[in-house]
């Protein structure tokens, strides 16, 4: 009796799964792929050695990433430029943040894009440009600056 039980669960289980959107999850990982390559809450020193670190833990030396940059503050706000809270249009599909966030810019400095990889630390405090994907950031937009 136990036995028959298992079969139907394990079928309305699976069929459970069928029917999540893919969007959804695919969605969150854009998302969570945006926030391991550029969010750091509180970083710990803003300097090279910072840099060559959180590169590094990150997996962004293999090849050595050429620039990279870290926003530190809560995930809050950073979603919120995604809508009109903290965020307005820029572009054709950016958004730009109302308001200023602290930033670490990491650029790489060494010659060869093998590691070990060595990068120069820029400490900053701007507004920042986002692309976004059903509210969520999911691409800094490295090419924007405005001191």
């Amino acid at each position: 009796m136990v036995m028959c039980l298992g079969g139907p669960l394990l079928l309305v289980f699976m069929l459970g799964l069928g029917l999540t959107p893919p969007t959804l999850a695919q969605d969150d990982s854009r998302y969570k792929h945006f926030l391991t390559q550029h969010y750091d809450a509180k970083p710990k020193g803003r300097n090279d050695r910072y840099c060559e670190s959180m590169m590094e833990r990150r997996g962004l030396t293999t090849p050595c990433k050429d620039t990279n940059t870290f926003i530190h503050g809560n995930k809050g706000s950073i979603k919120a430029i995604c809508g009109n809270k903290n965020g307005n249009p820029y572009g054709e599909a950016l958004r730009l943040s109302k308001s200023p966030f602290q930033i670490t810019t990491c650029r790489h400095v060494g010659g060869s894009p093998r590691p070990p990889c060595r990068y120069r630390a820029t400490p900053g405090f701007r507004h920042i440009a986002v692309a976004c994907e059903n509210g969520l950031p999911v691409h800094f937009d490295e090419s924007f600056f405005r001191p």
